[in-house]
């Protein structure tokens, strides 16, 4: 089985300005070798029969992804809307400035199928291809942002997967994202 990174996880992953809330001391050649040369810990199924996660220990000084929500810290939480690239529209975010969150003991790639990949307009020469990345302190997947879902149920004209919505995960996303942010360095 062969792994690369798609160019959009490429960009969010390994950008040119290095971020702290990225993946760090790794060169996005040195990750692509890594997902290629170990065997995971175990993989996840994911959403939609094209999509797996991959769990590996964590190598790297990479912090999680998504912090707790508490009245200590409810102060540094920012909004705006983004788009992820310039082809999507923008859509509210939310994450923390001014937060430290913990190292992560987990990587978990996300990884979509060649034939879903190519449905989408971004063939591969792989039989996988890394879309993102989940940053934990558990070996299990937390939940897809709730305008994520949204997007894969608008089909891949906006930037999705096509996936049909599924109500109760995506309750189940709400509830997490609820209570919990991602952060910007």
């Amino acid at each position: 089985m062969s792994i690369v990174l798609t160019p959009f996880a490429r960009a969010r992953l390994f950008p040119r300005e290095s971020r702290r809330n990225t993946i760090q001391d790794c060169s996005a050649e040195a990750f692509e070798r890594r997902l290629n040369d170990e065997a995971p810990l175990k993989v996840l199924e994911g959403y939609a029969p094209f999509c797996r996660l991959h769990v590996h220990r964590n190598w790297t000084s990479t912090r999680c992804m998504a912090v707790p929500v508490t009245d200590a810290n409810r102060h540094l939480l920012r909004s705006a809307y983004e788009s992820r690239t310039k082809q999507e529209l923008p859509v509210l975010v939310r994450w923390f400035e001014g937060v430290e969150p913990p190292v992560a003991h987990y990587l978990l790639p996300i990884l979509y199928s060649r034939e879903q990949l190519a449905k989408e307009g971004e063939p591969i020469d792989a039989d996988w291809g890394v879309v993102g990345c989940l940053y934990t302190m558990e070996p299990e997947e937390i939940p897809m942002v709730p305008i994520t879902m949204l997007r894969n149920a608008l089909g891949v004209e906006e930037g999705g997967s096509g996936v049909p919505l599924d109500r109760e995960a995506y309750r189940r996303a709400a509830a997490f994202w609820d209570a919990h942010a991602n952060w910007r360095g």
